[in-house]
């Protein structure tokens, strides 16, 4: 439905393609229960604000912003469309040099999430998001 971006070597590794291959692998074949922003356990410790992706598996994806010195990734804002999360998603996408991701079902977009992202001084920081995948029990 999207076509696959490609971006300049100077502008990133291959870590934007990653992440979202990461989360198309997570959410394709299932449908969306809900998706709200929640504090979550940060990878490191601590806690941090995420983009948490419940899923009609039991599965929760959860999205962490990152901030490496100048390098950084962060989600904007996202927008539900609540009248297509009864279909199952086929796949995830990009578009604005993977500024808003797109995720889709056969009806379009159920889920539209607005990236702000760099790499910083290439390719010394991490950037991308946290993404990890926990089961409903084990996340609670």
């Amino acid at each position: 439905m999207y076509p696959e971006e490609i971006l300049s070597e100077s502008d990133d590794d291959g870590t934007m393609p990653e992440n979202v291959a990461t989360l198309r692998e997570a959410v394709v074949g299932h449908r969306i229960v809900s998706a709200e922003r929640e504090e979550t356990l940060a990878r490191w410790g601590g806690i941090t604000d995420a983009l948490v992706i419940t899923l009609d598996n039991g599965k929760r994806v959860e999205l962490q912003d990152t901030d490496d010195c100048c390098a950084v990734t962060e989600l904007a804002s996202f927008l539900l469309h609540p009248e297509r999360v009864d279909h199952i998603i086929t796949g995830v996408g990009t578009t604005d040099g993977y500024d808003t991701w797109h995720i889709f079902a056969d009806m379009g977009d159920v889920l539209e999430l607005s990236v702000g992202w760099s790499c910083g001084n290439p390719f010394y920081y991490g950037y991308g998001f946290d993404i990890t995948v926990k089961e409903l029990e084990a996340a609670a």
